[in-house]
């Protein structure tokens, strides 16, 4: 048995579908609510409820499982994101756990550019997650990726949020030539469930990128080709924008941009091409190749939803 946090987020959803595709059985932890989950659809799937504070339920979580996924994070609550409680303590419980129950592998996913000593909260906080990972007596893999996308991820479907937002102008953060290396979703996920039947990922911490380096004008640009529409991009200061992004967050809690993002857009983000193909024997897909799930969406609609979600159901 399997088990994956996070397992109702962009990329989780993806794990659990390419894991079950593959015959492996799936539990899946979500956090009590008094909404419905929202679960892969079509997936046989089992569910567990638990914070990632409570070493009870998690331990409950845990019985009659091998391998555990931990992709559980809030980094796009944004400024109201607590990674402490979250992305911290909830990674150390999770380890500790894990532990306990005699997990045999834990798969972590990080992010490039983490770093205790980094002067941002998410790299910082990851860095420190990975530490407990690997601390933890337990045999793990940790893979640091680059900035995944796919449909209704927080990136791609995110700027074409915000170009309909805005109808003639789209704000840059700095001069735009920040350089990214976007990781289709699928592409990620594959690495991680084959990474399950290699040795050689055993006690690794591995970088993974797409197999280009884009700016982040270029994903602008490829973003509004496929859209079909255009705007005049305006370079903005940083520090600017994060004072906006503050401010709209506390008046619209689903805003598809958050504090975060403008960190991550605030150094390099990349590693060597070659390793998804050296690593895992897959070719990844240019970002060009995979923009079509963009189009056919009335963005409008799309937006206007996305505001008016509560802050609880934005998480």
């Amino acid at each position: 048995m399997i088990l994956v946090t996070g397992g109702t987020g962009f990329i989780g959803k993806a794990l659990i579908r390419n894991l079950v595709g593959a015959s492996y059985p799936v539990r899946t932890l979500i956090r009590p609510s008094s909404e419905s989950p929202d679960l892969p659809r079509g997936v046989p799937v089992q569910v567990a409820v638990s914070s990632l504070n409570d070493m009870r339920g998690l331990r409950a979580a845990m019985v009659g499982v091998d391998v555990v996924y931990h992709l559980a994070g809030v980094e796009r609550r944004g400024a109201y994101a607590s990674l402490m409680q979250v992305d911290i303590q909830g990674t150390r419980n999770v380890a500790e756990a894990a532990a306990d129950a005699g997990i045999k592998r834990i798969f972590f996913l990080s992010h490039l550019g983490a770093d205790r000593a980094s002067a941002y909260p998410v790299p910082k906080a990851k860095a420190i997650a990975e530490e407990f990972i690997r601390r933890s007596g337990v045999e793990y893999t940790i893979l640091r990726a680059a900035i995944a996308y796919g449909p209704n991820d927080g990136f791609t479907t995110g700027l074409a949020l915000l170009m309909h937002a805005l109808p003639f102008v789209f704000l840059v953060p700095g001069d735009g030539r920040t350089l990214l290396q976007p990781l289709w979703v699928e592409d990620l996920v594959t690495c991680l469930s084959w990474a399950l039947d290699d040795d050689a990922t055993l006690n690794q911490t591995i970088e993974i990128g797409g197999p280009e380096y884009l700016t982040f004008q270029q994903v602008i640009e490829l973003v509004k080709e496929t859209l079909g529409i255009q705007r005049t991009l305006v370079r903005t200061r940083p520090p600017y924008l994060r004072g906006v992004t503050v401010l709209l967050e506390a008046l619209f809690p689903g805003l598809p941009v958050s504090v975060y993002w403008l960190d991550y857009l605030a150094a390099n983000r990349t590693c060597a091409l070659d390793t998804i193909p050296r690593t895992f024997n897959l070719m990844p897909a240019r970002m060009s190749q995979r923009m079509a799930y963009l189009q056919g969406i009335n963005w409008r609609i799309s937006l206007l939803r996305t505001l008016l979600r509560s802050r609880r159901s934005a998480t």
